[in-house]
């Protein structure tokens, strides 16, 4: 676990400067609050383990630990927008940041993580790219959440991807390209953790129906309590066959994988782990 945590420090180490930087301090308590309340570092962990796995170096290389900062701001910034959506007091365990700052301080802290992230990602216009591809997507997804529901598996799973699988493939993606890989193998990653995403989702969405409040972190219930789509409604799919959906996404991720690895190596393991991880995670 030494190798894990010494990549995931660095990316917990650069997350603290460039919040210290944040102005003014109200917003900084704020963004800190959203930030830094926990999280499983899922994506900005993807972004350095890409990196390494693409012949990169992501302990010495900056580039790769601000890519993996801004994906993680990114993230955070549309959690706050969900919550105020869902209407939900809690995150991580901790109190909501409309809860516990309000609305518009809030929406206010969203924007501001939004821009130290493309402060990050200005070094280099296709990681700017990659994430602002997955902003749309991901914004397309919220919006076709709130106004169109799916009806069936097909469309869940497009959803999916827009709304979580999304921004996986644009952490890989800032991965590789932090280590200066080809468009080719850029986008195999990018398939890869689009996959993993939409296993994560679908796990989510799992977990909603059958975890309890206090080892989840955040309440449960509230995909049907606010009629959003899950798999397990929308398919109308028990448990475990939803499980089965996501083990399925997980397969497909480790052979678009082997196709973006041209050697093995720790950090190749690790990523085939994160698939294998996203599908049994109890929170």
């Amino acid at each position: 676990m030494e190798y894990l945590e010494r990549r995931r420090a660095r990316v917990e180490d650069r997350l603290e400067t460039v919040l210290d930087g944040v102005e003014p301090p109200a917003l900084a308590e704020q963004v800190r609050h959203v930030s830094l309340s926990g999280g499983k570092r899922v994506r900005p962990t993807l972004t350095m383990l890409t990196c390494e796995a693409a012949g990169g170096d992501p302990l010495a290389d900056d580039t790769a630990a601000d890519f993996a900062v801004g994906v993680e701001l990114v993230h955070n910034a549309s959690l706050v927008i969900d919550d105020i959506i869902d209407e939900a007091d809690l995150r991580r365990g901790e109190t909501a940041a409309h809860v516990a700052y309000g609305h518009g301080p809030a929406i206010i802290a969203s924007d501001g993580l939004l821009g130290e992230a493309f402060h990050l990602f200005s070094a280099d216009e296709r990681a700017t790219q990659a994430v602002s591809e997955a902003m749309v997507e991901l914004g397309m997804g919220e919006a076709t959440e709130l106004v169109a529901m799916p009806e069936d598996e097909a469309e869940y799973m497009a959803l999916a991807r827009r709304k979580t699988g999304a921004l996986f493939r644009a952490a890989a993606e800032c991965g590789a390209i932090a280590a200066d890989a080809d468009p080719y193998t850029v986008e195999a990653f990018g398939e890869y953790a689009e996959r993993v995403g939409v296993a994560f989702q679908i796990r989510d969405d799992v977990l909603d129906e059958t975890a309890d409040t206090q080892s989840l972190g955040k309440p449960t219930g509230h995909d049907a309590q606010m009629e959003r789509p899950s798999i397990v409604r929308v398919a109308d799919l028990s448990p475990g066959e939803a499980n089965q959906r996501a083990r399925d996404e997980s397969d497909a991720a480790i052979e678009a994988l082997e196709t973006a690895a041209a050697r093995d190596s720790r950090a190749v393991d690790y990523l085939r782990d994160l698939a294998e991880f996203v599908v049994v995670r109890e929170r």
